[in-house]
């Protein structure tokens, strides 16, 4: 079954998906998203400007 809103996305840490804005408490969630396919990339997004940062970090030192 597909959600259909015209709100906010989220991506649930807790259950490992996306969830529109009525979901699982905020503090367990990433977003907000202004898309369902962008929140579904969220845990992505993160690893990669993870990934950058330390680079970054690195090239300081």
């Amino acid at each position: 079954m597909e959600l259909v809103t015209d709100g906010q996305w989220w991506f649930c840490l807790k259950h490992m998906r996306v969830e529109p804005d009525a979901g699982c408490p905020n503090k367990d969630r990433m977003g907000p998203y202004a898309s369902e396919q962008e929140a579904a990339g969220a845990l992505e997004r993160a690893a990669d400007r993870n990934k950058a940062w330390d680079e970054a970090d690195e090239r300081d030192d």
